[in-house]
């Protein structure tokens, strides 16, 4: 599709460069022409003109000045035929950079589709067969129904936690206030204490040496930032291991480092991790911890609305770092 949308600009392109070429051409050729031909008129020595003109150089000039406008009417085909031949391959290059956004944005909403309708599938195909089931038991008890509903119950927060992160995803083109400030160490501390429980369960020591400074985002959207990558951390963390927050200025940014001695990231997963619904390897996958993989892209968004910047360095079996960059207030 986008192939033949291609062909067709680039010969729109072609069109008003030929267009261009050939105007341009009749009018050269009509100037030089018209010079060429009061050359030719002018008197070639002084007995011409009280003679008056030759008739044998006459003709010669005649020929001279026929011969001439030849070559030029040979050089500027020449010159169109050079154009028509530069310019399409220009035009095409032209017309499949203009329509890549567009593919791209496009491939992006057919995968985003394809992602959300399998993981949307999954708890409503795990709700629907146990209420079949439960209503094919014509002896069903009441425990057993309990445990049902309890089953259907979680599938359902699952629905919801997914259509929530798809919601915000939705929302952060338009939801950004410029003008909001928020401290950094305010916006850790109020991320850390639902984080604290899900933390201390694991025996994970969060080692705090953040330096504060404030920065030009809004102090809900920081917090809703640091809880995702605060979360992803102890997530992917070993039990016992430590977790180190660190920030340092850089310029007219602060930068925000938080460091885990988790299971790490391979290599080939790196330049995923932040697109939507990507999850890792089965070392990372849905049996180890739960999710659909939309925290991280929810993060890089909510940084990138700022003018800011999310990197993560990470080796197999060495931890990640994930460094956040936004601008100071």
């Amino acid at each position: 599709m986008f192939h033949s949308a291609a062909l067709k600009l680039s010969l729109w392109y072609l069109a008003i460069i030929m267009s261009l070429s050939i105007g341009s051409s009749i009018a050269l050729y009509h100037v030089s022409s018209n010079e060429l031909e009061r050359s030719a008129q002018r008197p070639y020595n002084i007995s011409s003109v009280t003679i008056g003109p030759n008739d044998l150089y006459t003709r010669q000039r005649q020929e001279l000045l026929n011969q001439d406008r030849q070559r030029l009417k040979i050089n500027l085909v020449i010159y169109n035929v050079v154009v028509l031949v530069v310019g399409g391959g220009v035009s095409y290059m032209l017309a499949r950079r203009t329509l890549q956004p567009i593919e791209e944005i496009l491939e992006a909403q057919t995968r985003f589709t394809a992602d959300a309708s399998h993981e949307l599938r999954t708890p409503l195909t795990a709700i629907q067969s146990e209420i079949e089931v439960g209503l094919r038991n014509i002896n069903l008890t009441k425990s057993e129904a309990v445990d049902l509903l309890k089953s259907n119950l979680e599938e359902v927060a699952k629905l919801k936690s997914l259509s929530e992160g798809l919601l915000t995803l939705a929302r952060q083109d338009n939801d950004r206030d410029v003008d909001s400030t928020a401290n950094l160490l305010e916006a850790l501390e109020e991320a850390l204490r639902p984080l604290q429980k899900l933390a201390t369960g694991k025996k994970i020591n969060l080692n705090n040496k953040v330096v504060d400074f404030k920065l030009r985002i809004d102090h809900k959207k920081l917090v809703e930032l640091l809880i995702t990558l605060l979360d992803n951390a102890i997530k992917y963390s070993s039990e016992g291991t430590q977790i180190t927050l660190s920030s340092a200025k850089a310029g007219k940014n602060g930068i925000l480092h938080i460091k885990d001695q988790g299971m790490g990231i391979k290599a080939s997963d790196l330049p995923h991790i932040f697109n939507r619904f990507y999850r890792a390897d089965s070392s990372r996958s849905k049996d180890q911890t739960a999710g659909y993989g939309l925290g991280l892209a929810i993060a890089k968004k909510i940084v990138e609305q700022y003018g800011g910047a999310i990197v993560v360095k990470s080796s197999p079996n060495k931890g990640s770092t994930f460094s956040v960059q936004l601008p100071l207030s």
